[in-house]
């Protein structure tokens, strides 16, 4: 081990392995990868009066949200309105469960519970370290997979929809849930996972003295894709979090691949079915996606139109043809543009959870819309589908290792140098 190099000033970029020197951080600055810019590590000032601030306030707004009224619609002299909690159970009642379970999860459960994790790891409260291990992996697997905020994009697209129909009214819970979206985006941002962990554990000792400016692999070391703690290449298990975990992520391009083309596969189905059943006057409607995009354009709504158009056709069609380009470049058929690459990705991790917002709309769409035999509107199976091409579209880009793109430099470099020493 190495003790004369303290493990705080050293970090493995999980992004493209750099071994890089942490300067000294003042309260408000940001420690970035000199290779591929992505944030290492955030300095904030009164980081656990910040994160506990945010988190309670987040979490009474939530609560807030669920007890009152969320939208409100009068047609022809009727009333409908409904609460959070009304649009699983209409998803229920029809025998759509599964979309029930995400919207329950993605909306609701899984922000709740990182808001709790959040307070309970920054406020040391006395809990068992395998537990406060536990949850602190569970906060940053999850962290993704929450989706309030989308959801409440995809409010203010149905609004549009629900226009045409009659008169919106917002709910008493409509503001406390905006504050709520806005209250857990600051958590986050306050949050930095190499900080949280150096309160559950200490940083395991250096294995041996680090080389700035060069690549993991080459040093023979390895960053622990849960803790970030530096370990040797050949350790599995991370004694600080316990996650096994190797050099890379193995079978990364196999996974990944398989993933893309079973969300290829459900992609088309769920473009040519139809999304959404309207039922007026007693006649049946069906729409699928590119049928409400026509239909918004057609009414005059253009940027609505075009905000479905850009989440529900083009993000998921680029995305899966950016992470086959992703694969394609990593096993080595590429041009060896490393930066242009790792660029792609982050945009294919960014921009993945919101093609869910026609979801969203149509969860909405289906628990408000139920006017007797005026007009009612259901979900349809291809919602289902393509509720699922986005969630393994995001799985893939997480089973993608961005390291691979960059060892390509370090392979074509070495072999650049065995071409020389042979020439002489």
């Amino acid at each position: 081990m190495c003790a004369s190099q303290p493990a705080e000033e050293w970090i493995l970029c999980p992004q493209c392995d750099l071994m890089t020197h942490i300067p000294v951080l003042l309260p408000g600055q940001k420690a970035r990868c000199p290779r591929c810019h992505a944030t290492l590590l955030t300095r904030w000032r009164d980081n656990r009066k910040r994160s506990t601030g945010y988190t309670l306030a987040a979490l009474f707004m939530l609560l807030l949200a669920n007890l009152f009224p969320f939208i409100s619609m009068h047609v022809a002299g009727l009333s409908s309105q409904i609460t959070l909690w009304r649009i699983p159970e209409v998803m229920i009642d029809e025998d759509y469960a599964s979309l029930a379970t995400l919207f329950l999860i993605l909306v609701q459960g899984v922000p709740a519970l990182c808001m709790l994790t959040i307070l309970l790891l920054v406020n040391r409260v006395g809990l068992p370290l395998t537990w406060k291990r536990a949850m602190t992996r569970l906060l940053f697997h999850l962290r993704s997979w929450g989706m309030a905020e989308i959801f409440l994009v995809g409010v203010l697209v149905s609004f549009v929809k629900l226009m045409a129909y009659g008169d919106i009214g917002l709910g008493t819970s409509f503001f406390p849930w905006c504050l709520f979206c806005l209250l857990q985006l600051r958590a986050f941002m306050c949050i930095d996972k190499r900080v949280l962990w150096q309160e559950v554990a200490p940083l395991p000792a250096l294995p041996r003295a680090p080389m700035p400016g060069v690549s993991g692999l080459q040093q023979q070391l390895r960053s622990c894709r849960c803790c970030a703690a530096i370990l040797p290449a050949e350790q599995i298990i991370c004694p600080r979090c316990h996650t096994r975990g190797f050099v890379r992520r193995r079978y990364s391009l196999q996974w990944t691949l398989a993933l893309l083309l079973t969300s290829l596969m459900l992609y088309i189905p769920a473009n040519l079915l139809p999304i959404m059943v309207t039922q007026a006057l007693g006649s049946k409607f069906t729409s699928t996606i590119m049928a409400g995009v026509v239909l918004l354009w057609g009414e005059g709504s253009y940027p609505v139109a075009l905000v479905i158009f850009i989440a529900s056709i083009m993000v998921p069609s680029l995305k899966m043809l950016a992470i086959g380009w992703l694969c394609w470049d990593a096993a080595g058929y590429g041009r060896r543009d490393s930066e242009k690459m790792h660029l792609i990705y982050e945009v294919v991790e960014f921009v993945g959870r919101w093609s869910m917002i026609d979801v969203f709309v149509i969860a909405i769409l289906s628990a408000l819309v139920r006017i007797g035999q005026l007009m009612n509107i259901y979900p349809a199976i291809g919602a289902l589908l393509f509720a699922l091409v986005v969630i393994l579209t995001m799985i893939a880009s997480m089973t993608f290792d961005p390291r691979l793109t960059w060892d390509r430099e370090h392979y074509a470099r070495k072999n650049g140098k065995e071409l020389e020493i042979a020439g002489e």
